[in-house]
């Protein structure tokens, strides 16, 4: 589904966990929709790769004031395994899209759960459930009205 427009969002979908990754992007998707807000998503292959293609966004000019979108949602899953690369992935992913977001002043809802278990990633993503998808989404709604707020501000 993709719907465009100056207040538009682009979503960043980690599909390693896809059935996760859905659930995620419903949740947020139901937020924006509630909110009239236009939105597109795309897919990368896990949650190290969001921090990239939100580069390749900004850069492209594809997100940001002048951009086709105005804000980003990052969603994926990253869940606990038996060794450390699940502290890497975490942490590196989490750091990209922060250092880009602050960099650039761009909004954005930051939604990569990180889980001990499948278990705890579907509590966490479900839209009946915690509902950090949605909870993403209201993050980017409320930076993208901050930033309307001091933009305004500004002019006077």
């Amino acid at each position: 589904m993709s719907r465009k427009g100056p207040n538009s969002v682009l979503i960043i979908s980690a599909r390693f966990y896809e059935d996760i990754a859905d659930e995620l992007a419903r949740g947020a998707i139901q937020e924006l929709r509630g909110n009239d807000v236009e939105f597109e998503e795309i897919a990368v292959p896990g949650a190290l790769e969001i921090p990239l293609a939100f580069s390749l966004a900004l850069a492209n000019g594809f997100v940001g004031r002048a951009g086709r979108h105005r804000a980003c949602i990052a969603l994926g899953c990253v869940i606990r395994g038996q060794t450390s690369h699940f502290d890497i992935v975490a942490r590196e992913s989490a750091a990209g899209i922060s250092q880009l977001a602050v960099q650039h002043g761009v909004p954005v809802g930051s939604g990569i759960i990180t889980c001990e278990s499948m278990e705890q990633a579907w509590e966490r993503a479900s839209v009946d459930g915690r509902n950090k998808g949605g909870d993403a989404a209201r993050a980017c709604l409320t930076l993208m009205r901050l930033e309307q707020h001091f933009s305004l501000a500004s002019r006077r």
